[in-house]
C-alpha cells in the first residue's frame, strides 16, 4: 500500500515562507511512470493545482505561483517539498500531496491534507 504523510506548520504569518514535506511509502519517487504534486483548497472553493516534480526532477507550477514556488525531492529519504514564499492570506487553504500517474488526469494517493492559516 502506497502511502503519502505529510508534516510542516498549518499557522503563517503574511510574508514568511510555505514549507511542507511529503514522505512517501511504499513505493519510490523516481519510479517511472509518475508524477508528484501538490494541491491546495482554499475555504469555500474548489480544489487547485498548484505544482508538481515528476520521477526524473522536472517541475511545472501554475503561474501564478510560479515566481516564488519550488518543488524539491530527497531521494534518499523519498520525499519531496513545496516551498511557497511571501505567502498572503490569499494562500490559505487545505494543501494536499499527491501522486498522479504520467498519461491519466487521476490522482490514486493523497496524503492527509494540512489545514494551512495565512495570518495577515
Amino acid at each position: 500500500q502506497v502511502q503519502l504523510q505529510q508534516s510542516g506548520p498549518g499557522y503563517m504569518k503574511a510574508s514568511q515562507t510555505l514549507s511542507l514535506t511529503c514522505t512517501v511509502s511504499g513505493a519510490s519517487i523516481t519510479t517511472d511512470g509518475y508524477y508528484w504534486s501538490w494541491i491546495r483548497q482554499p475555504p469555500g472553493k474548489g480544489l487547485e493545482w498548484v505544482g508538481e516534480i515528476d520521477y526524473g526532477g522536472d517541475n511545472y507550477y501554475i503561474p501564478s505561483v510560479k515566481s516564488r514556488t519550488s518543488i524539491s525531492r530527497d531521494t534518499s529519504k523519498n520525499q519531496f517539498t513545496l516551498q511557497m514564499s511571501s505567502v498572503t492570506p490569499e494562500d490559505t487553504a487545505v494543501y494536499y500531496c499527491v501522486r498522479g500517474r504520467v498519461g491519466t488526469n487521476e490522482y490514486d494517493y493523497w496524503g492527509q491534507g494540512t489545514q494551512v492559516t495565512v495570518a495577515s
